[in-house]
């Protein structure tokens, strides 16, 4: 059983610049098979873009996803957590905040990201939530994985 993020997190960080297009974010989640990326600037991570946040906050309101800017659309300024801190302040953090995804950041920079499927996996490798997880993702339509 894990006991810090660290042992949890995805090691992976897909940042965006927060004036990149919603097409080149949406092309880089497919290309890096991730359902949502890190909004970082100048002045470190600003935002968190899913892809849900390009369905519904744009694309369902009409906007043209080629002139509209990720830092417009992504939820702004993420609650984060260290990599060092329990499992279980994750799970709280997450819990508080209703996200789905948490930025791990250490020393200022953005090491991983913790997401449910994450800690369903280190929680009970059995269940069905960690099963889709682990899953081999879905190259049709519509299948990421984050």
């Amino acid at each position: 059983m894990a006991f810090f993020v660290r042992e949890v997190m995805t090691p992976v960080v897909v940042p965006v610049r927060p004036d990149a297009s919603l097409v080149e974010v949406a092309l880089l989640m497919r290309t890096q098979d991730v359902g949502g990326v890190l909004v970082a600037g100048d002045d470190g991570i600003t935002g968190v873009l899913t892809d849900r946040d390009i369905a519904l906050r744009a694309v369902a309101d009409g906007a043209d996803p080629l002139t509209v800017r990720a830092g417009t659309v992504c939820t702004p300024d993420p609650v984060v957590i260290g990599p060092d801190d329990p499992v279980a302040a994750a799970v709280a953090v997450m819990r508080e905040h209703a996200v789905r995804r948490l930025p791990v950041v250490e020393d200022g920079r953005a090491i991983g990201v913790v997401s449910l499927g994450d800690l369903a996996i280190a929680e009970n490798p059995d269940s069905a939530l960690a099963r889709i997880s682990r899953a081999a993702p879905d190259t049709g339509a519509g299948g990421t994985r984050t």
